[in-house]
């Protein structure tokens, strides 16, 4: 089978073979060598950073890594400053960046080294060929969003070519949007689902009231995978019911990695390969499988960005048989997001608030966090935290999105505010509608 998405990642400059080879030695070390892979990379990924990042080294101390324990907790806060500020020394060029989501409402831009990146992917390509799903020849069916602008739009229907991509927009989940989304799962051999639950779930009802069952018109559909938000118990017994198909939970984050994945046992395996997970109480101490806190990740071979001990925002517990090669998340309270019901009986999917506000989620940082709440039908209020307030122009820009990825005629109110009202937990939920 000729390889077409790989070879985009090596026209790209992603090593994805010598990715590919390295993981498949890492995967070989035994469970008994596997602590001591684990501890000699992050004693080289600190020290890395140490030497070579003046950004870390400044947070963590100029002298060589001794105490893990010492290491500074770092969150999504210290990384909203301009990305050159962050980056190593020799990886001011070779380096892939992107934007996080903001689905926690505290956004930020990241940075990997190709090679880094190169082995995001391998392990992604891994986890999905535990159930024989092929990014090179396996159809996707895409619950994403996409950017309007021509630009990234076009961009990102290239990506979906190569890597065998169908993409269903969830700017639009109405009744007749999903009338169209049956139509092209009749027309085409999708071997499976990808993308943000609560999308999927939205599907799912409209298959629900229309007495559909997916697999009976798109027969060569294998499996259904979730991603970016919380999926529930009732959730997936419906999308299960009602596609006929097994359903499968991921867990990532795009500035880290793949960071957990149901395997064929049913169990929530944390990606040890490239990450170093531990759960922390609300004192930084580390707290022993079997208890619930806050899970705090290290990349293990980003040399571009530092994210060493770094706060995800989720809460969660590893498994009491979890082992320094096969660590199994027990649970995750993590990331959910509302559906947004809009006057001309169109829906959209909490995300496309990312889609929204990314045009004022400059590399400057400004912005540091902020929470969008639907009090009408038709009237949204947004709240948010900077160093300045946002410009007219500004502004326009956020109108202008908003109208092209939700509808004309919405009433939306902007407050700069000195702090954000947060959950027990700390988090921020970034969009909540209090229209039933």
């Amino acid at each position: 089978m000729f390889s077409i998405f790989n070879l985009s990642l090596f026209l790209n400059g992603f090593p994805i073979k010598d990715a590919q080879k390295d993981l498949k030695k890492i995967q070989a070390i035994s469970e008994v060598d596997f602590e001591k892979y684990t501890m000699d990379k992050r004693k080289e990924i600190v020290n890395f950073h140490i030497k070579k990042n003046s950004f870390y080294s400044e947070l963590a101390g100029k002298e060589e890594f001794k105490n893990w324990e010492a290491l500074p907790i770092l969150t999504k806060k210290e990384f909203q400053k301009p990305i050159f500020e962050r980056l190593s020394k020799g990886y001011k060029e070779k380096y892939y960046v992107n934007k996080t989501s903001g689905s926690s409402g505290v956004p930020f831009i990241f940075a990997k080294d190709k090679y880094c990146h190169a082995l995001t992917w391998a392990i992604i390509q891994d986890r999905f060929g535990w159930f024989g799903m092929d990014f090179n020849s396996s159809l996707q069916a895409r619950f994403y969003g996409i950017p309007l602008d021509i630009i990234g739009n076009t961009k990102e229907r290239i990506k979906d070519f190569f890597s065998k991509r169908y993409r269903i927009s969830v700017f639009d989940l109405s009744d007749a949007f999903m009338e169209s989304v049956v139509a092209s799962f009749q027309k085409k051999q999708f071997q499976y689902i990808n993308g943000y639950t609560s999308s999927i779930v939205l599907f799912a009802k409209y298959l629900k009231k229309k007495d559909i069952l997916l697999k009976t018109i798109c027969p060569t559909l294998k499996y259904c995978v979730v991603t970016s938000e919380m999926l529930f118990e009732e959730d997936k017994v419906l999308m299960e019911k009602q596609f006929g198909l097994p359903v499968i939970n991921e867990y990532g984050a795009s500035e880290l990695d793949l960071i957990a994945f149901q395997n064929p046992k049913g169990e929530w395996q944390v990606n040890s390969e490239t990450l170093f997970v531990e759960i922390l109480d609300e004192n930084n101490n580390i707290l022993p499988n079997g208890k619930e806190g806050r899970i705090v990740i290290t990349s293990l071979y980003n040399k571009a960005h530092p994210f060493i001990r770094y706060d995800i925002g989720d809460i969660g517990t590893l498994d009491e048989k979890s082992t320094f090669k096969k660590p199994i998340l027990k649970n995750l309270i993590g990331r959910t997001n509302d559906i947004a019901n809009l006057p001309s009986g169109k829906k959209s999917a909490g995300l496309t608030f990312y889609y929204i506000t990314k045009c004022i989620i400059e590399d400057d940082g400004n912005v540091k966090e902020f929470v969008i709440k639907q009090t009408k039908i038709d009237t949204f209020e947004v709240e948010y935290v900077s160093e300045s307030a946002l410009t007219i122009k500004q502004l326009d820009t956020i109108e202008t999105s908003i109208a092209a990825y939700l509808e004309p005629g919405l009433t939306f109110s902007f407050t700069r505010k000195e702090k954000l009202e947060r959950s027990k937990s700390g988090k921020l939920k970034q969009f909540v509608s209090l229209v039933n």
